[in-house]
């Protein structure tokens, strides 16, 4: 077996930088909580006349206290990842809390900058005409993914400074230095093969969608579809790419001399924003806020039950992967 010949990291503080980005995540909250908190308060301010928003009050304030309370999370979170009682929580209690952020939050990183791109060189989108505007006001777009963006960098830069204190050892080296023929490989192996061969019913779909067909979608979406639609469908399309490489690369050991950080990040980010993003369109359908017409379609809904589902498939392998992993460093020593 190959053994692991990795220090044992130290744990210093974090400086003035990491201060100045928890700080800067924290503030960047203030936005988007302050509006939640008007329209839970009554306020319309940014809803324009005739919005959908105003059809389901009970179902808006329902949602809005709810994402209230991420937001707060993300707080929570910034506080955690810069404190010295934050090295003392259980792994699990921060680990998937992170990945449920990374999940609603890369696609909105990806996303909107994308949207904007779009727009620029004089694509259609959402945010600039249709539907969208009768939604919500222009200018909400801006002000919330704009904060999502700043919150997302900010825990990005957070959690990674965070997990080189706590386990930066365990993802050090390459991947072909990953020992072999560990107990749990053979359920690695099964459950990562399982997750890269279901990442191809969301991909087929997003890139289906993505090239301008119209198979699965309801007449509504159909009929709103814009240059930045298509555009998200092929970004969809590379997280579950992603997904499929990071897990495979690190179930099979195939890589070579790749750093081990690689595929690790391909697997966290590209499972969480499958996964998360579809139980969050799933939740946001079930509230009801919509007209039935722009509801998801059966086959909107299936995509985003696989998503999930490789997204389960994927923590598995990541547990039991960093669970052989941390075993065989404090071997080592």
């Amino acid at each position: 077996m190959t053994q692991l010949t990795v220090p044992v990291l130290e744990t210093p503080r974090p400086g003035r930088f990491l201060k100045g980005v928890r700080a800067l995540a924290i503030l960047a909250c203030l936005p988007y909580v302050t509006l939640k908190v008007a329209w839970i308060a009554g306020s319309r301010v940014g809803i324009p006349d005739h919005s959908s928003l105003l059809d389901h009050p009970t179902a808006m304030a329902v949602a809005n206290g709810l994402t209230v309370l991420m937001d707060i999370a993300v707080v929570v979170l910034a506080l955690l990842l810069t404190r010295p009682w934050g090295l003392r929580v259980r792994a699990w209690l921060l680990v998937l809390p992170l990945w449920v952020a990374t999940g609603l939050l890369a696609p909105i990183l990806a996303g909107f900058p994308l949207q904007l791109l779009v727009r620029t060189f004089g694509g259609s989108t959402a945010t600039a005409g249709g539907r969208s505007t009768a939604f919500l006001d222009e200018w909400v777009f801006g002000v919330v993914y704009g904060g999502f963006i700043v919150q997302g960098l900010a825990l990005g830069v957070l959690a990674v400074a965070y997990a080189g204190r706590r386990w930066g050892r365990l993802w050090q080296g390459a991947v072909r230095d990953l020992p072999a023929g560990l107990p749990t490989a053979p359920a690695q192996r099964a459950a990562a093969t399982a997750a890269a061969l279901l990442t191809l019913v969301p991909a087929a779909l997003h890139a289906l969608w993505g090239s301008g067909s119209a198979a699965g979608l309801n007449a509504s979406r159909a009929a709103g579809r814009t240059s930045d639609f298509y555009a998200l469908e092929w970004m969809h399309v590379g997280f579950a790419a992603a997904t499929a490489a990071g897990v495979l690369m690190l179930a099979f050991r195939r890589g070579g001399t790749l750093p081990l950080r690689v595929p690790l990040a391909l697997a966290w980010v590209g499972s969480g924003a499958l996964a998360c993003w579809g139980g969050w369109m799933t939740l946001a359908a079930l509230t009801g806020v919509d007209d039935l017409s722009n509801q998801p379609s059966g086959l909107l809904h299936l995509t985003y039950a696989v998503q999930m589902i490789v997204g389960t498939l994927v923590v598995a392998v990541g547990a039991y992967f960093f669970a052989e992993r941390s075993a065989a460093v404090r071997r080592t020593g």
